[in-house]
């Protein structure tokens, strides 16, 4: 297997570097940190390709805070110029490992993304009669240090940029030796590549039909019943000895033709409708814009484009008349509180 040569003096160029700000202040221009960053710039970015030339830039500094979207998440923000170091070493390392990739794997890659997973599912499920579904319990917070850095030791050859990684990924752990933090642009790039193995023995040595992979959560088609038991357990085995990884005791094999799970939405051979967490999470973004306009927090031009990025959660799903429920459901709340 042929590893590619990154020099730290690519990931430490100014160009780089000024490309690298301007992603990471994307949608958070304003914002005090990136505002006071950017008020120095040539002195922070010349901080930065020093310590990263020297070896020595500092790693691991995060914001802390839970979410509930729709389970509950611990989130580690980088502060902004480690946001910035992020996406200096992913433009020269993001290509490399997305080169590794099957086309079937879904999640962080441009021109894919959750969307075109969804519709890649509903092309399998009309040409294969039964699927397996499986998602990794706790996927960031289990995955291997030393595994990890052994696969990105196949892929890239230089010392002090493998270092850099080593730095970063052992800045963040759940327990010894394990773990990644959920919200950081390496983890995301590293846990999509950390299954590739998993995607090449699916496809390679099992011989599946046909497989999905949306970060954790993955697909695979065949013909029977009794080749998509065969794929579960052959699948368990070789994430839990490959990549000591445990599959959660939810999976499932079903029929096409009824439909799959996957994306939060159900998806059929001929339609894909909202799942139950979509639904949910809609419900929620709505009412919350319903209750800052009834309290007078916000205008009416501010509550439609609240309503705009809740209606963004049900599209792409042939979800018409459950939308017109919902607006009529808030339509009649609103004249009532009129009277």
């Amino acid at each position: 297997m042929k590893r590619t040569a990154i020099r730290l003096e690519d990931i430490a160029s100014w160009h780089n570097l000024a490309r690298a700000v301007e992603r990471a202040a994307r949608g958070k221009r304003y914002r005090p940190e990136v505002v006071a960053f950017v008020s120095q710039l040539d002195r922070n970015l010349a901080m930065l390709r020093t310590g990263i030339l020297n070896g020595t830039v500092p790693v691991g500094q995060s914001a802390q805070f839970h979410i509930r979207d729709p389970k509950p998440r611990v989130i580690h923000a980088p502060c902004f110029r480690e946001r910035v170091l992020h996406h200096a070493i992913m433009a020269h390392v993001g290509p490399v490992l997305d080169r590794a990739l099957i086309d079937d794997t879904f999640a962080c890659r441009t021109g894919k993304g959750m969307l075109a997973a969804v519709r890649r599912c509903q092309h399998h499920i009309r040409r294969f009669p039964w699927y397996a579904k499986l998602d990794v319990r706790q996927y960031f917070a289990s995955i291997d240090h030393g595994v990890l850095k052994h696969q990105l030791r196949h892929r890239l050859k230089s010392a002090p940029l493998l270092a850099l990684l080593d730095r970063i990924i052992d800045a963040h752990h759940v327990r010894p030796g394990k773990g990644l933090p959920i919200g950081a642009l390496t983890s995301q790039i590293f846990a999509n590549f950390y299954l590739n193995p998993l995607d090449r023995f699916l496809m390679q040595t099992c011989r599946i039909a046909a497989l999905v992979r949306y970060m954790d959560d993955f697909v695979c088609w065949d013909g029977s019943k009794q080749r998509a038991g065969e794929v579960v357990r052959r699948a368990r085995d070789f994430l839990r000895l490959e990549l000591d990884l445990t599959v959660k005791e939810t999976w499932q094999i079903n029929q096409s033709a009824r439909g799959l799970p996957m994306c939060g939405y159900r998806i059929f051979p001929g339609t894909i409708r909202l799942a139950r967490s979509r639904r949910q999470r809609y419900i929620r973004v709505k009412r919350y814009w319903e209750r800052q306009y009834r309290a007078g927090r916000i205008s009416a031009r501010m509550l439609q484009a609240g309503f705009d990025a809740a209606l963004a959660i049900t599209a792409h799903a042939d979800a018409k008349a459950w939308r017109r429920r919902q607006a009529l459901e808030f339509s009649s709340a609103m004249w009532y509180e009129d009277v």
